[in-house]
């Protein structure tokens, strides 16, 4: 068993479970290989230490405490504009802010190497995905290979609790939705879907086209006219504000999971935000609105940055540039939302592979992890996802 090891973690590479896809696709991975490639790998996992886990929990802890302190600057501020958020949208965040209404769900991508402080990448705060394979397919591996290890992983019951929660203050029944002919999502909404009825409530599939609204009745309805009155949607809040029922939302008759104000948590400003409430927090990296900005801070005329879009997804339009040069950049459709520039930093590498530690959030509480990595340094809707376990 080959070993690379940097500070106590370490990445071993291993031998797959015979006929490997079939067991994770009795699982609901079914979406396991792409163009002929897994995406699901257990040639390899990752394994850390008890001390490892609490690092990046608290970490991902700390973040969320400190992303909700920053969302209410942001309110406070009136910072709306800067981050793209559309102007119809400002006092239904507001009015969702100041009911707390009920969030899921979330994840911190995180760079960590078991050595230093782990440092925030990014906050997928409205439609995560790669759950199906952080809170059951990895689970299960474990227990077939190596039961005797333990793994940062209570984001099954996690789920099932929050929507019990729900229940308590809800309506009984949740229609659940992505778009159509979409096999990773499809999957993602059904293990959702499972989670929602193990708690107790009503569910109903409703892809996010057919959910409409009747001018009649004034209400959000499903394909048979029933009224919807909760919808969980694998679909970004800055896309619904483009969706023609989009000018009925302010009615807000209906609950959205993720709520409306997850939208300042999901945009890549409030990395800006985080880094001007608490410039120097060892769990951020400096990040600005414009490049000027960066380097007069780090007092330096050339640094090596990120620049992102705030609103892009899967590592989509994201440059990377050190010593003035461009060292990776990827395609995509966004931008035209504006950009933010981050500090670059150096993530760890095992073998040829940059791994980012995915940390679930259910509930407002770190509850489990999921490792993806890839041979460049920008993780990618194809980045292969690891299973981990510790001791």
């Amino acid at each position: 068993m080959a070993v690379q090891s940097i500070p106590d973690m370490k990445r071993l590479v291993c031998k797959p479970r015979d006929h490997w896809s079939d067991k994770v696709e009795e699982v609901g991975l079914t979406f396991h290989t792409a163009d002929g490639v897994p995406y699901w790998d257990e040639s390899a996992f990752y394994e850390l230490t008890s001390r490892e886990v609490d690092t990046l929990e608290k970490a991902a802890n700390d973040l969320h405490e400190m992303c909700i302190e920053a969302a209410q600057w942001v309110i406070d501020e009136n910072r709306f504009a800067e981050m793209g958020i559309p102007e119809l949208a400002v006092p239904l965040i507001r009015r969702s802010w100041e009911r707390d209404d009920f969030s899921l769900y979330g994840r911190f991508d995180l760079a960590y190497d078991g050595d230093k402080p782990p440092k925030l990448l990014e906050y997928n705060a409205d439609t995560p995905t790669s759950l199906v394979e952080a809170a059951v397919a990895q689970w299960y591996w474990l227990q077939d290979t190596y039961p005797q290890a333990d793994q940062f992983n209570g984001i099954h019951e996690r789920l099932i609790g929050a929507w019990k929660k729900f229940r308590s203050q809800a309506p009984d029944k949740v229609w659940l939705g992505g778009v159509k002919n979409h096999l990773e999502d499809a999957q993602t909404v059904l293990y959702i879907q499972d989670t929602c009825h193990q708690a107790g409530l009503e569910t109903e599939a409703l892809f996010i086209e057919d959910l409409g609204y009747d001018s009649r009745s004034k209400r959000f309805v499903d394909l048979a006219c029933n009224e919807v009155r909760a919808y969980f949607k694998l679909y970004p809040w800055e896309w619904m504000w483009g969706e023609d029922f989009s000018k009925y939302l302010e009615q807000e008759q209906i609950h959205f999971i993720e709520p409306m104000w997850k939208m300042l948590l999901s945009n890549k400003a409030i990395l800006v935000a985080l880094w001007r409430r608490f410039p120097d927090h060892p769990n951020l990296l400096p990040a600005y609105f414009t490049l000027d900005e960066l380097k007069k801070t780090r007092g330096m005329s050339s640094v090596d940055y990120v620049r992102k879009p705030k609103l892009s997804r899967e590592g989509a339009n994201v440059c990377i540039v050190r010593n003035g040069s461009v060292v990776t950049e990827t395609v995509g459709e966004y931008g035209s939302e504006g950009w933010i520039y981050q500090a670059a930093i150096d993530l760890p590498r095992f073998d040829g592979n940059y791994p980012v530690m995915g940390v679930w959030m259910v509930n407002h509480e770190a509850c489990g992890l999921g490792i993806r990595e890839d041979r460049t340094p920008v993780t990618g809707n194809l980045s292969r996802f690891i299973p981990h376990l510790f001791y």
